[in-house]
């Protein structure tokens, strides 16, 4: 009497109780059912007819002006179109712009005048003595 053969290693493991089962013995994974398998064969007939037609435009001695590569201009309409995500203009933001771009500007304003002010104040006292090499002033 024949026995059955035996079930493939995927299904004798089972997952240890403190850690997962890894990907490459997932059943989902690698155990596609035929559908599966079908669909996934496809998609390659697919992306290699794309490829085939990319390489023989890519490599025609007389190329045409623009090779047109339908997920480079997904990728630019992307990178140029969708920039929200990148930048979002709220309170936060347009607060550190004042600060980041202003406030330099404010600081160095209130530094120099405030030495201008304390240098004419000891001018009136007669206090001030001029640098000997006073080049810029």
């Amino acid at each position: 009497m024949a026995s059955a053969p035996p079930p493939p290693a995927a299904k004798l493991y089972g997952p240890n109780r403190y850690v997962s089962l890894p990907a490459e013995l997932d059943p989902n994974t690698f155990d596609a059912s035929p559908e599966k398998r079908r669909v996934e064969a496809e998609r390659l007939a697919i992306r290699s007819r794309l490829k085939r037609q990319y390489l023989l435009q890519l490599n025609n001695p007389s190329p045409p002006a623009i090779i047109e590569n339908p997920a480079l201009l997904r990728w630019a309409y992307a990178k140029s179109q969708n920039v929200y995500p990148t930048f979002r203009p709220t309170l936060r933001t347009s607060f550190l712009g004042a600060v980041y771009g202003l406030g330099p500007l404010l600081f160095w304003m209130f530094v120099l005048k405030a030495d201008r002010d304390r240098k004419e104040k000891r001018i009136k006292e007669g206090k001030y003595k001029q640098p000997p090499f006073s080049v810029f002033f």
